[in-house]
């Protein structure tokens, strides 16, 4: 995500823990992505993650959500156990996701796209289309005949018609105009300064990341190295190079992600 986002403003953090991850291990088929993972989100609380590409940013958010092959450890929400169970009863226990690719049905409106995910709660279609105008003119067309800054409106709103306690966010900006960018960080900074669920952002600018979140975790080769409060790594540039080998004067971005 390109563009800079308004300063972290202090916000409640209830301290019930609304996410957890012991010990997880993950990957595809037999190939492990991530490893001994562990980490713990409270309800309210902002947590972004960075990392170099491939080193398993994405994989976790995936496992989380129940797309990729468990080899161990657990994960519970909210206290219960959610390892073994099928993606959509994860959506319903009170995940929401933001997929990278997207993933809208395209032969489906954009009415009908946030009606299939809607579950009772505080956010209804026509918060969503208030939070996003440009989708109440184009209620009645189909995702393919949407623009990519709109369909990614859409997943953001499809996700949070779900009334999620955790929303995870991969890369929601990845591949957009930078007006549509600006557009979405002015979203996402109110999602987070005013509603109460948790949210996880996976973003490759950890300039964006670290003045999105209050707590940032860094991944390398499917592990974290480092979990602790964002402003320390503001704060100390050399620090953010040693873990991932960040150009200071350039967009935030990875150096090797560059070349």
């Amino acid at each position: 995500m390109k563009g800079s986002m308004p300063s972290i403003l202090d916000r409640p953090i209830m301290s019930d823990v609304a996410l957890s991850l012991e010990n997880v291990n993950a990957g595809y088929g037999q190939t492990v992505a991530i490893e001994d993972v562990s980490l713990e989100i409270s309800g309210g609380e902002v947590l972004s993650i960075i990392g170099r590409n491939g080193v398993g940013k994405s994989t976790l958010l995936t496992t989380v959500m129940g797309h990729t092959s468990m080899h161990g450890g657990s994960i519970r929400l909210k206290g219960d156990e959610i390892s073994k169970d099928k993606p959509y009863r994860r959506v319903w226990a009170g995940l929401g996701f933001v997929p990278q690719e997207r993933l809208i049905f395209p032969s489906l409106s954009v009415e009908e796209n946030l009606a299939v995910a809607f579950r009772p709660g505080k956010w209804s279609g026509e918060q969503v289309l208030a939070l996003f105008p440009q989708l109440k003119d184009r209620l009645y067309h189909l995702g393919n005949q949407l623009s990519g800054g709109e369909q990614q409106m859409l997943a953001i709103g499809r996700a949070l018609v779900g009334n999620p306690e955790v929303l995870l966010m991969d890369e929601p900006s990845e591949g957009l105009a930078p007006v549509i960018v600006e557009e979405l960080q002015s979203v996402m900074t109110r999602l987070r300064d005013e509603e109460s669920m948790a949210i996880i952002l996976v973003e490759q600018n950890s300039r964006v990341a670290l003045g999105f979140a209050e707590r940032c975790v860094v991944m390398n080769r499917g592990r974290i190295v480092r979990d602790g409060p964002s402003a320390e790594l503001r704060e100390d540039q050399a620090l953010l190079e040693r873990l991932m080998g960040i150009d200071a004067t350039s967009d935030g971005r990875s150096v090797n992600d560059r070349t």
